[in-house]
């Protein structure tokens, strides 16, 4: 995880990176290049990982997908915990997957976990860039979950990402018709929406 800005003021629960893994990297940067423009610079991590850069600025991380590792190619969002050891206990403890982890970076600790309905998210420890927000500058425009049940995964995520229904400075989250919203100072930062999603054969 590449972080060059830290901000002391980032608030727990929030979304603060997300990565690519692609069966083949050097085709998803040339795919990414053409369509938005993006460039891109070593992240430390050896010859399979890299940071893309938007007008210079990081927005996210793209690596090589191990060939043997029979997993579907998507992109996956962490979010920023006070502790992440803590977070994987809350994550296990509610039924979920701690799958990766917690693994010790240069600049903190992640873990890559699944939800109870198996969709996979990032629990990042450590500094995080100021100037990444979601929504607003350089980072993703939208972060969306589509779930069977929007209450059980509203309650999930709520209680292992301490997102709370009215917090001061933190991250709110409030039912919606049939959706939830996630909010910080009310600029929205994700959705948790339900609906018809079939099981993997």
């Amino acid at each position: 995880m590449e972080r060059d800005k830290i901000d002391s003021q980032t608030v727990a629960g929030g979304p603060c990176w997300v990565t690519l893994l692609s069966r083949e990297l050097p085709a998803a940067q040339a795919f990414y290049s053409d369509v938005l423009g993006w460039t891109y610079r070593p992240a430390g991590l050896g010859d399979d990982f890299c940071v893309a850069l938007s007008d210079g600025m990081p927005v996210a991380g793209i690596g090589a997908l191990a060939a043997s590792l029979q997993v579907a190619v998507s992109w996956t969002p962490y979010f920023a915990v006070a502790d992440v050891d803590e977070a994987a206990a809350r994550i296990r403890e509610r039924g979920a997957t701690v799958a990766v982890g917690p693994l010790a970076f240069h600049s903190g600790r992640a873990a890559l976990a699944a939800d109870p309905d198996g969709a996979a998210f990032g629990i990042w420890e450590g500094a995080v860039r100021s100037d990444w927000t979601v929504g607003r500058g350089s980072a993703p425009a939208w972060l969306e979950l589509r779930t069977r049940d929007t209450d059980d995964a509203a309650r999930f995520y709520s209680q292992v990402l301490g997102w709370a229904p009215e917090t001061e400075g933190g991250f709110t989250l409030a039912r919606e018709d049939d959706h939830a919203v996630l909010r910080q100072d009310e600029h929205v930062v994700a959705r948790i929406r339900g609906g018809a999603v079939e099981a993997t054969p």
